[in-house]
């Protein structure tokens, strides 16, 4: 799914750019574009998620050294984008979006091979509201950032499950909030708007919870806090 995924941004990349007219011509497109009040589009990416993580005590060897250990896998995003234009250089933005991504931890104070490893699998659905701040048009392109706040549900959290560590499941917190930065560069072609960007989603809130009283803690006994960090690069169509 993540190759198909990354199959079709290829190819979407590369029809996108196929609308330019050569070099010596330098056409301006849709030049009056970026004077309506409104305008929405989608966008299509790939994500990768990591754990900012703070252990506890016991979740610390005798060097200092963090037990915990992550393997990263490359995820997929999909989104709506919405825009209103508040000034010649400033949009106000919203843009929900839809994470898909997969975590493995691997807890080495643990002896046993298979008790040591939590697969984490999440889909976060973000909806943030974003300031975004852009240069003046060249030819066709122009480079913005943008920047804001967001709240996002982790619809794979577990949270409400009695279960815990000792019957293998990782519970992390439903309801959570981030702010995120975006820098890209938009290309306006003769039918749409391609921009390519990248994206930096950061979690406030610890999103770790505690295993049940009782269960070795071992898993996430050993942890203060667990907050995700999201960096999401991107292809938007408008």
């Amino acid at each position: 799914m993540k190759k198909f995924l990354v199959l079709i941004l290829f190819t979407l990349t590369l029809h996108a750019f196929g609308q330019f007219r050569p070099k010596t011509e330098k056409m301006w497109y849709r030049e009056d574009f970026d004077e309506k009040p409104f305008s929405w589009g989608y966008f299509l990416g790939t994500n990768l998620m990591l754990f900012k993580v703070v252990p506890d005590d016991s979740g610390v060897n005798d060097q200092g050294m963090i037990y915990l250990r992550q393997k990263n896998k490359m995820g997929f995003t999909v989104g709506l984008m919405g825009k209103m234009k508040l000034h010649d250089y400033f949009d106000l933005k919203i843009e929900p979006a839809v994470h898909f991504a997969e975590r493995e931890l691997y807890f080495g104070n643990i002896s046993s091979g298979a008790d040591s490893v939590r697969e984490v699998k999440t889909t976060y659905v973000d909806i943030p509201i974003l300031l975004k701040l852009h240069g003046d048009r060249w030819v066709n392109t122009r480079p913005y950032i943008q920047g804001g706040v967001g709240y996002m549900v982790n619809l794979q959290s577990n949270e409400k499950k009695k279960e815990d560590n000792q019957e293998d499941i990782f519970r992390m917190k439903t309801h959570n909030f981030n702010w995120q930065v975006e820098m890209g560069v938009e290309l306006n072609l003769r039918r749409f708007k391609l921009t390519p960007s990248i994206k930096g989603i950061f979690l406030f809130n610890n999103e770790l919870v505690q295993d049940n009283p009782g269960t070795n803690p071992q898993w996430a006994g050993s942890l203060k806090s667990l907050s995700s960090r999201i960096f999401v690069f991107s292809l938007k169509f408008e």
